[in-house]
C-alpha cells in the first residue's frame, strides 16, 4: 500500500510548566530529500488557577480520584480541540495528544499521561493518537525525551536543539546517531519561585537579572547527583520535589536571588553538557520553549557557552509550539508505522513506532 506523502494534524502539548495547553495546526510534506513543514494556526489555551492547581497536585490523588480526572481532563481536551477546528474552519486529519505527565519513573516501568484518548476521540470526532511514552518505558526506555526525532528530521540545519520549557532537554548527533536527554530543571523552577513572589512566571528574567547570584546554592544545586549521571536519563516533577525544592527552600537567602542563582545553574548545567560535545566552532543551538523569551537566561547562557556555540532563537511561533508541532509529526510517523521513538535516546532495546490509536466513536 501506498504511504500518504501529506498530512493535516493538530498536535497538543501540555508540559510540565504547567503553562497551558498548546495547539499546533501542523502541513507536513514527504518529498524526496525529507520532510517539510509548515505551522498553519495554533493557540495557547492558559490554565486557569483552579486546573494548575488541579494539575500540579494530581500525583497526590487516589487511584479512583486519578482515572476520574484522566476522563475529565480529556473531555475537556476534546471540546478545546473541538472548538478550535469550528472556529478556524479547518480540516484535520487527526489529532496527535502528548497527554499531561503525572507520573514519570521509567526505573519502574512506570510513566502515565492524562488526558483519555477515548474520549478526546469521541468529543472532537477524529482519530487521536495519543500514549506516545509507554511502550518505550515497557521497552527498557526512558520514554522521554521524544522530540529529538523531530529535531533529526525537521531541524537538520542545528548542531543542537535546545527546548527550554518546565525541564531543559537537547538533541543532538553523536557518531551518527541521535541522542538526548533531560539536562536540568527550567522554567519548572523559575515559575516554583515566581509563584512565591505572587507572579506566574519571570517576564524576561527582570527580576533574577536584577538580583545577585548566590555562590553557596549555586554549589548545592550544581552538585546534585543526577548531573554524573551518564545519558540516557529524564527527569520529573518527582524528582524536582525530591531534589532541588528541599536545597532551594533551605536557603536563606531573598526570593530574587534565588532566581537569580537558578538561571545561573541551567545556564552552567547546560552549558557543561553542550561544550562536552561540541562538534567544532561555529556550531549553532536552536533554543525553544518557554525560556527561550527570558532574555536573562538566554544571555546568561550565551556567556556561559562564549563564542564557540551561538544561541539562535528561531520566528516565536516555532519557540512557543515547536513541542506541539513535533508531536503532530510523531503522530504523523506512527500513522505510516515509522519509527517515532529512538533508542540511542532513551536507552530502549530498539526503536518503536510509538503512540495509542483511538477512534471516534460513531
Amino acid at each position: 500500500m501506498t504511504k500518504q506523502d501529506h498530512y493535516s494534524v493538530l498536535g497538543l502539548m501540555s508540559g510540565t510548566s504547567l503553562d497551558g495547553l498548546d495547539l499546533a495546526f501542523c502541513f507536513f510534506q514527504y518529498q524526496q530529500n525529507g520532510w517539510t513543514f509548515s505551522l498553519e494556526n495554533t493557540a495557547s489555551v492558559e490554565y486557569s488557577s483552579s486546573r494548575r492547581e488541579q494539575l500540579k497536585n494530581s500525583i497526590n490523588l487516589s487511584s479512583v480520584d486519578l482515572l476520574l480526572l484522566n476522563v475529565e481532563y480529556g473531555r475537556w481536551l476534546g471540546n478545546q480541540v473541538k472548538e478550535f477546528i469550528e472556529s478556524r474552519n479547518i480540516n484535520v486529519d487527526f489529532v496527535s495528544s502528548h497527554g499531561h505527565t503525572v507520573f514519570h519513573q521509567p526505573e519502574k516501568r512506570l510513566t502515565y499521561q492524562i488526558g483519555c484518548g477515548q474520549e478526546l476521540a469521541n468529543i472532537c470526532g477524529l482519530q487521536v493518537f495519543a500514549d506516545f511514552r509507554s511502550l518505550d518505558v515497557s521497552l527498557g526506555g526512558q520514554g522521554a525525551p521524544l522530540v529529538p526525532i523531530g529535531d533529526q528530521l525537521l531541524f537538520p540545519q542545528y548542531d543542537f536543539c535546545l527546548n527550554l520549557g518546565g525541564i531543559a532537554n537537547t538533541s543532538f548527533q553523536v557518531d551518527g546517531q541521535r541522542v538526548a536527554y533531560d539536562i536540568s530543571p527550567a522554567n519548572m523552577l523559575l515559575n516554583h519561585l515566581s509563584a512565591q513572589m505572587g507572579q506566574t512566571y519571570d517576564k524576561s528574567g527582570e527580576v533574577a537579572r536584577s538580583a545577585k547570584l548566590n555562590k553557596k546554592l549555586l554549589s548545592q544545586l550544581n552538585a546534585l547527583a543526577y548531573y554524573q549521571q551518564p545519558y540516557p536519563k529524564s527527569l520529573g516533577y518527582e524528582w524536582f520535589i525530591e531534589q532541588i525544592v528541599p536545597l532551594v527552600e533551605a536557603s536563606t537567602i531573598s526570593k530574587p536571588d534565588k532566581l537569580c542563582t537558578s538561571v545561573h545553574h541551567i545556564a552552567a548545567q547546560i552549558s557543561k553538557d553542550l561544550l562536552r560535545h561540541n562538534p567544532g566552532t561555529n556550531s549553532k543551538l536552536l533554543a525553544t520553549g518557554g525560556g527561550a523569551k527570558n532574555t536573562f537566561l538566554i544571555e546568561t547562557l550565551q556567556e556561559y557557552l562564549g563564542e564557540s556555540i551561538q544561541v539562535i532563537i528561531p520566528d516565536i511561533s516555532i519557540v512557543d509550539f515547536k513541542e506541539a508541532m513535533v508531536f503532530a509529526f510523531m503522530g504523523v510517523r506512527r500513522k505510516r508505522n515509522e519509527i517515532n521513538c529512538l533508542k540511542s535516546v532513551t536507552g530502549a532495546s530498539k526503536d518503536s513506532s510509538s503512540g495509542v490509536i483511538y477512534l471516534p466513536y460513531e
